[in-house]
This record gives structure tokens, sequence and C-alpha cells, in this order.
């Protein structure tokens, strides 16, 4: 086993609290990517391609690496389970959304809401301990992702929500909530590479039939499509997921999901500034109350094993 350097172990240590902020900025970008890419293909095609793309990037550096495999058939389902989750029906849900007319920052938003679901099964599934302050905070992140949603489900006009798609995005969020759990409870000692590429090889056995069962497999060869397409790959998923994976490893799973309350601003601003799509002053103050809640939140202490 390779020894780590004094210097290394320190550099480490100096960047880990950047990592947080870099996976908000790495994440918002799936939604935008939907976004940008829903001209060109449709969405399961596209999620199709996407998740087969890379469980082979991260089985070629798996190999490259001579990272472990899983275990034993526990292993390969066990990770099979979360990708199918969190890679499969989540990435699915966004991007048919997306797809079907929900706003970039919107779908954002609805993916923040996963905390409330992570705190409430965290508890009785994980045995993790969720402060009063932290409830406060996830609480406050609910009642402003309530003022962004509620005046706009249904609307008539260009900027309403259609019900049908807010409704996949809600179970998507639903899917990773469940995937985020099962991956903290399954995959503490997995290697981060394998079980990654494991997890993405579940999301393709998933969304391969989807794509095939429900659309004729659309894609246009124009030089957008293979933007977005290698964006989502190589940045989103690859770097990502292994981000992802990393923060759930290190911290509770209520304090990591509470990060994605910082998601939606940040999806909305590149929306704006790639798409034009606005939000109203009131939704922007839902987006504030949410990012005061991950403020609280953040503070709480969080994950100390119930006794």
């Amino acid at each position: 086993m390779p020894r780590i350097s004094p210097a290394s172990s320190e550099a480490g240590r100096l960047l880990a609290p950047l990592v947080p902020s870099l996976f908000v900025v790495i994440w918002a970008t799936g939604f935008v990517a939907a976004r940008f890419v829903a001209p060109f293909a449709e969405p399961l095609t596209f999620v199709a391609i996407r998740v087969t793309g890379v469980a082979l990037v991260l089985a070629s550096l798996a190999l490259v690496m001579r990272a472990p495999w899983p275990q034993g058939r526990a292993g390969w389902r066990d990770a099979l389970v979360a990708g199918v989750l969190m890679q499969g029906f989540y990435v699915a849900g966004v991007f048919w959304s997306v797809h079907r007319g929900l706003p970039a920052g919107i779908a954002a938003l609805v993916g923040s809401l996963q905390p409330l679901l992570t705190a409430m099964l965290a508890r009785p599934i994980l045995g993790e301990y969720v402060s009063r302050r932290r409830w406060l905070g996830i609480g406050a992140g609910f009642v402003g992702a309530a003022l962004v949603l509620a005046p706009k489900v249904g609307a008539a006009d260009a900027s309403g929500i259609p019900p049908v798609a807010l409704g996949a995005c809600l179970g998507a969020m639903a899917a990773m909530t469940l995937g985020t759990l099962w991956q903290k409870r399954t995959g503490a000692g997995a290697n981060l590479v394998t079980n990654a590429a494991v997890q993405f090889v579940g999301a393709a056995l998933l969304t391969i039939p989807m794509a095939l069962a429900f659309e004729a497999g659309r894609i246009e060869n124009v030089p957008s499509f293979w933007l977005g397409l290698s964006w989502s790959i190589l940045v989103n998923s690859v770097a990502g997921i292994l981000l992802l994976l990393w923060l759930i490893r290190r911290g509770a799973v209520a304090g990591v999901a509470s990060l994605l309350f910082l998601v939606p601003p940040v999806s909305a601003a590149m929306a704006f500034a790639l798409f034009g799509e606005t939000l109203s002053p009131v939704q922007f103050a839902g987006m504030a109350v949410a990012a005061a809640g991950v403020a609280v939140a953040s503070r709480a202490e969080a994950g100390r094993p119930k006794v």
C-alpha cells in the first residue's frame, strides 16, 4: 500500500473544506445540462447514453488504479441498487421533467427538498441523531421551496410549472433520498471508484430498457449535443458522483443532503445567464429562505448515534 507523505496529507486537509462548494457548483450544472440538451435528444435516450458512458469511464479508471471491486453477491447487489436509485430513477426523472417544461432552477429546488425526507428517514433507518436546530433549518428550506413552487404550479403563463413534470421530479427526489440512505448503510467499506462504476452499470440496466420501450432514440448530431454529453459524463457525473460519495462517507447523511439547498440559486443563476429563465421576486425570496435553512442546518450537530 503506498505511503501518504505529510505534505500530501496536509494539502488534503486544507482542500477538504472546499469540496462541498465544488460539489454544489458541479451538481448545479446537471440541471442546466438537462435544459441545454433538451432540444437535441430525447431525455431517456440521453440518460441511457450518459450513464453507459460514465460506467465505461469509471471502469477504465478503476482498472488503471487496480482498485478492488465489490466482494461477493451482496457487494455487487448493494452498489447496483444504489445506482438504480441515485443514477437511474433520479437522473432520468430530472431530465424527463425538464424536457417536459420544468425550469432548470425549479428542478434543482425540488432536488433540494431531499434533506427533508433524508432527515425523516435517517434516524429510524440509520440511527443518526438529527438535532432540533437541524430540523429548524430543514423546515426553513421546506417553507422556502413552498414559496417558490406554490404560486406557479399549473399556471398557464410561460413561468408556470407543469404538474406532471413536477410530479416526476418529486419522484426522482424521493429515489435519490432512498439511494443516499442505502449508500450510507451499505457502502461504507466500498472503494469509491469501483462502487460508483457499478452504480452506473445499475443505472444503465434501468435506463436502456426504458429508453427502448418509451422513446424512438432520437438524437441530433450537432456540437451542442456532444458538448452537453461530454460535460454530463466527465464533469457532472464522474466528478460529481465521486465527490458526493466522498461527502456521504465523511459526513452524516442529513448534513450532506443539506448541501443540496444551495444548488437551486446556483442553478437558477446559470439558467438565467444561459437560457433567460426568470423567477419572480417571491420565488427569489423562497430560495433565500431555503439558503438560510442551510446556514442553520449546517451548524447543527448531526450524525450522533441514538443512545
